[in-house]
């Protein structure tokens, strides 16, 4: 039987000349593997059957788009949420979310098809190649992963000559401006003029998000959230993925969700990205205010060490890891109480929280009402205050008296 290799197929240019180059090198059969994460037409995107359709006619025997969104919104960026994941405290995980999800479709091609290798268009110097390979080690230690890109040195000249060459049905320019990842939770966006971090970004280079200085109305929206999950927008019940793309559309048009960072690479090389999240952005701004007011004080504070924590693992491809799986425990439990509403303001770029309200509140009007009908016992505070200040108080007495 004829060897067959899965490729993790984006419709692109190294992808699409993988097909034939696999197929050359190896003499294996090439299984083309789309994940639809949100990433086609309705987001701007190409169509994800025309990517299929090109794939075949670039030389795999199989082709097939497998559609994730649901999957992706509800097993990746759900669990992303109630994590509030920020990586360096800004960037929403937008591509590091879908890999583990692809690399769990590969595999499950890999053994549909009776491939033992699967392969992808990563380079060396990203986080994708770890993301994939970390992944399928994870998933399926006894496959073995090619990464043609990366292994054999391709530039992007080699591949537009190979496409050329073989007339390939894929529209190439060597002078193309940005390198783009997409799907429902965000857009990132890279290279070309980017790369000088000098350079302001231009409006060119967004899509999901409208210019945030343009005047507008501003637009009110109240998220309904039950055990940390978004359920309804303005009291019409929701999916995961029609929140993601509901507050996509709606803060984008206000242009929140814009993010230009300096980020630091698993492989240590700093790289200058723009981010598109709106719908992203929304939600965790929300989800983390609904924490302020639900979640008790001491199981708050571990928590942001875990979301830290948390993030890098993802970020760093180790979505499958041990340690991954014990904190999402923790995450789940946490969120027990985080139940309510939150009313966000959409407008100049930004999500503001602007009213709370929940049955779970941990907000005690009485206690914290500085007027009439103020139930604080002021008189328990002097004591508090000095046994809370004793150690550091004697402390200090024995460090002023030696020096």
């Amino acid at each position: 039987m004829t060897e067959r290799v899965v490729l993790a197929y984006s419709g692109g240019l190294d992808t699409s000349v993988a097909i034939g180059w696999i197929a050359a090198e190896t003499g294996a059969e090439v299984v083309a593997i789309a994940v639809d994460v949100g990433q086609g037409v309705g987001q701007g995107g190409e169509d994800l059957e025309d990517i299929r359709k090109r794939a075949l006619a670039c030389g795999a025997v199989e082709a097939v788009v497998a559609d994730a969104r649901d999957e992706f919104a509800e097993q990746y960026c759900m669990p992303a949420l109630t994590a509030n994941a920020l990586y360096m405290q800004r960037y929403p995980l937008v591509s590091a979310l879908s890999r583990p999800l692809i690399v769990k479709h590969l595999v499950a091609a890999a053994k549909s098809h009776n491939a033992t290798i699967v392969a992808h268009g990563c380079t060396g110097k990203g986080n994708d190649q770890v993301r994939f390979e970390a992944g399928v080690g994870a998933l399926a230690p006894e496959l073995t992963v090619l990464a043609p890109v990366r292994d054999y040195a391709w530039t992007r000249e080699k591949a537009i000559a190979w496409a050329e060459d073989r007339s390939l049905p894929i529209e190439v320019n060597k002078r193309s401006s940005y390198s783009i990842d997409q799907n429902v939770w965000g857009r990132a966006v890279e290279t070309g003029f980017l790369e000088d971090i000098w350079n302001a970004p231009i409006e060119d280079v967004y899509s999901y998000t409208a210019d945030p200085s343009a005047p507008r109305k501003a637009d009110e929206v109240i998220i309904t959230f039950e055990h940390g999950l978004p359920v309804a927008l303005d009291g019409e019940s929701v999916t995961p993925l029609q929140a993601i793309q509901s507050l996509n559309a709606r803060a984008g048009a206000q242009g929140v969700g814009r993010l230009d960072l300096v980020e630091d690479r698993l492989v240590g090389i700093k790289s200058r990205e723009i981010y598109e999240a709106p719908g992203a952005i929304a939600l965790i701004t929300a989800h983390q205010e609904l924490e302020n007011v639900t979640v008790e004080r001491d199981l708050a504070r571990f928590k942001r060490t875990v979301e830290q924590r948390w993030t890098e693992l993802v970020y760093d491809g180790l979505w499958y890891s041990p340690l991954k799986r014990a904190l999402d425990v923790f995450v789940a439990e946490s969120q027990l109480s985080v139940s309510g509403d939150m009313r966000l303001t959409l407008h100049g770029g930004r999500a503001v929280v602007t009213g709370r309200r929940s049955e779970q509140s941990l907000y005690d009007f009485s206690l914290a009402t500085y007027d009439e009908g103020d139930a604080f016992d002021q008189t328990l505070a002097k004591g508090f205050v000095q046994l809370w200040g004793l150690a550091s108080k004697i402390a200090a007495k024995r460090d002023l008296g030696a020096s």
